[in-house]
C-alpha cells in the first residue's frame, strides 16, 4: 500500500481543484485515491491534471472503498449534510466545505452522526489558516492590545457570482459573510449574543429579485463585552478586500490587503501601488495549504481539528441572526434561533 492518507475527493469545482492541486502537489502525507463530480466530465479533467488513477460517478463509491480514510466534501451546499451523514457511516474522516447546511435540524442530524462514528470533522473555514489573521490573534492573547474594545473587519468580492448561484447559495449572510462570522469569533474568542444588521441589494437589482442582499452592515455583540462591524459587498471595483483591525486600550493589530506585487512608485504626481490580489483563490493560497495540512495532521495523531462542527454550526446561527435582523429590522439574539453554542454543545 502507498505511505499516506488516502483520501477521495468529492466534488471537482473551482475549490474541489483548489484542494486537489494541494493534496497531489504539497501535502506530502496525504494521497487521492478517486474523485467524484456529479459532472463526470469536471472530474475527469481534474483527475487527468492532478494525477487521480480513480474517477467514479457516484460519491457512494468513495465511501464503500475500505482503502480510503478520508474524505473531502466540496460539493454543492445542498449536498453537505447528507454526505457528511453517509461519511461518517463509512466510517470515514471528513472535510467539509461551509457551510454544513442551512438548516439547523439537518446540522445537528449530522453532527450527531459523526459523534457516533468517532471520526473526524473539520470544517472549511480556511483565513483561520491565513498567518496574518493568527497574527493578530495571537497579539490579542498574548496581551499586547490591551483590554479589547471593537473589532472591525472588511469582506468585499470582486465581483457577484451569477444569479443562478445566487438563488441556490443560502444568500449574502449563509454563504459570503459565514466566513467573517467565523474570524470574528476566531479572533475574540467569545460568543456572539447579539447581531443587528443593515443591507440592501445596492449592487445589482437582480441580486434583489432572487431574494437576496449583496451589500450589508452587520454589528456583532460578544458576551464579553466587544463590539464589532462586518461590512460586507459582493463587488468591489479594485479586487478582493479583505482586511481586519482589532483595537484595545494597549494599542491596535491591522492586517491589510495582499497586493498583486509590493511595487510602490513614487514620483512627484503622488505615490502608487499595485491593486488586491483577484480573489479568494489567490489572497488564501496559503491558508488552504495549511487547514488541509492540519486535517491530515489530526487523522495521523488522532487529534481534533481546530476547526470543529460546532464552529460550522455556530457560524450558521449567525447567518440566519443576521438574516432575521434585516427581516424584522431589529437586534436579533442568537438565543432566540438556538441555545447551543460552543460551551453548551456536548459533542
Amino acid at each position: 500500500m502507498q505511505p499516506g492518507v488516502a483520501v477521495g475527493v468529492i466534488g471537482a469545482g473551482r475549490i474541489g481543484r483548489v484542494h486537489a492541486e494541494n493534496l497531489s502537489c504539497r501535502i506530502p502525507d496525504a494521497r487521492i485515491e478517486a474523485i467524484t463530480d456529479v459532472n463526470i466530465e469536471a472530474a475527469k479533467r481534474c483527475a487527468a491534471e492532478y494525477g487521480i488513477a480513480t474517477v467514479v460517478r457516484d460519491y457512494r463509491t468513495i465511501l464503500d472503498n475500505p482503502d480510503i480514510e478520508a474524505v473531502l466534501i466540496c460539493s454543492s451546499t445542498d449536498t453537505h449534510s447528507r454526505i457528511i451523514e453517509d461519511a461518517a457511516e463509512a466510517g470515514k474522516h471528513i472535510f467539509c466545505e461551509k457551510p454544513i447546511d442551512y438548516n439547523l435540524s439537518s446540522i445537528d442530524k449530522a453532527l450527531q452522526k459523526v459523534d457516533r462514528a468517532g471520526v473526524k470533522l473539520q470544517i472549511g473555514f480556511q483565513r483561520r489558516y491565513d498567518p496574518n489573521f493568527i497574527k493578530v490573534r495571537t497579539l490579542s492573547q498574548q496581551g499586547t492590545l490591551g483590554k479589547l474594545y471593537i473589532l472591525r473587519i472588511t469582506s468585499r468580492d470582486p465581483e457577484p457570482p451569477p444569479i443562478s448561484y445566487i438563488k441556490a447559495s443560502g444568500g449574502l449572510f449563509l454563504d459570503m459573510m459565514i466566513h467573517d462570522f467565523d474570524m470574528a469569533r476566531y479572533l475574540i474568542g467569545s460568543e456572539v449574543e447579539e447581531i443587528y444588521t443593515a443591507a440592501g441589494a445596492m449592487v445589482d437589482p437582480e441580486i434583489g429579485k432572487a431574494g437576496d442582499v449583496d451589500t450589508a452592515m452587520v454589528t456583532l455583540k460578544f458576551r464579553n463585552g466587544i463590539i464589532s462591524t462586518i461590512d460586507c459587498c459582493r463587488r468591489s471595483g479594485y479586487g478582493y478586500d479583505q482586511r481586519v483591525e482589532l483595537f484595545g486600550s494597549g494599542g491596535m493589530a491591522r492586517v491589510e490587503n495582499e497586493l498583486q506585487n509590493r511595487t510602490r512608485l513614487t514620483t512627484g504626481a503622488g505615490v502608487q501601488e499595485e491593486p488586491p490580489l483577484f480573489f479568494f483563490v489567490e489572497r488564501y493560497r496559503e491558508a488552504f495549504i495549511l487547514e488541509i495540512k492540519e486535517f491530515i495532521h489530526c487523522i495521523l495523531n488522532d487529534e481534533i481539528p481546530a476547526v470543529t462542527g460546532i464552529d460550522g454550526r455556530i457560524s450558521v446561527v449567525m447567518g440566519q441572526a443576521a438574516k432575521k435582523s434585516l427581516e424584522r429590522n431589529r437586534p436579533v439574539k442568537l438565543s432566540e434561533l438556538s441555545p447551543l453554542l460552543t460551551t453548551d454543545y456536548q459533542r
